[in-house]
């Protein structure tokens, strides 16, 4: 994903427009396609049987993104943040609804392929509760590493990207995301770090 120049028609509109009650109409088709392309990188990492689709995802996420008080209206790259902390929310929602989800088939029977998909689908819901998890338990130990992780992993941002939304140097990002990416390694590895 690029974030345009600031002078780019998403930023105009976004700060133009912020207070305007068609903003929401006029704003989906202007950052559509890459919201579907931050979409499919986030389906993509997934394992397993599909269990959302990439059309899903955006309205999902847009729906909550839009439905707020407020649409973040700093920028293009600040609009892209908040899209990815959206989707990044409604994949956690989706994998705790499939977590709980442990009841029989409707006959009592359960086939072999039956059992395998419902382990595949209950260890990728564990996986992306377990980032999570771990996401929320570095934002209490460095909350700019966890925002750094959220904008490049869930945003798909460039390092210059995420530098431009938290206001910090490309160097500065580059070390968060390095140190960022070790804790949750460890804590990955064995949930009582952190």
């Amino acid at each position: 994903m690029s974030v345009a120049p600031a002078s780019g028609p998403v930023t105009r509109l976004l700060i133009d427009g912020a207070d305007t009650p068609d903003l929401v109409d006029r704003l989906l088709p202007l950052v559509y396609d890459e919201l579907r392309h931050l979409a499919r990188r986030h389906l993509q990492r997934e394992h397993g049987p599909a269990t959302l689709h990439t059309t899903e995802l955006v309205h999902e996420a847009y729906v909550k993104l839009v439905g707020g008080s407020r649409v973040p209206s700093e920028s293009k790259a600040h609009f892209f943040g908040a899209a990815a902390r959206a989707m990044r929310q409604v994949l956690v929602d989706r994998a705790r609804a499939r977590s709980a989800q442990k009841r029989p088939p409707a006959d009592g029977r359960v086939t072999v392929d039956g059992l395998q998909l419902a382990d595949a689908v209950q260890a990728e819901a564990a996986d992306v509760l377990a980032l999570h998890d771990a996401l929320t338990r570095l934002a209490e130990v460095d909350a700019r590493a966890a925002q750094v992780v959220e904008l490049r992993y869930f945003g798909g941002l460039t390092v210059d990207e995420a530098a431009e939304v938290l206001g910090v140097t490309g160097r500065t990002v580059k070390r968060d995301w390095q140190a960022a990416r070790a804790w949750l390694y460890r804590a990955l590895d064995d949930p009582a770090h952190g």
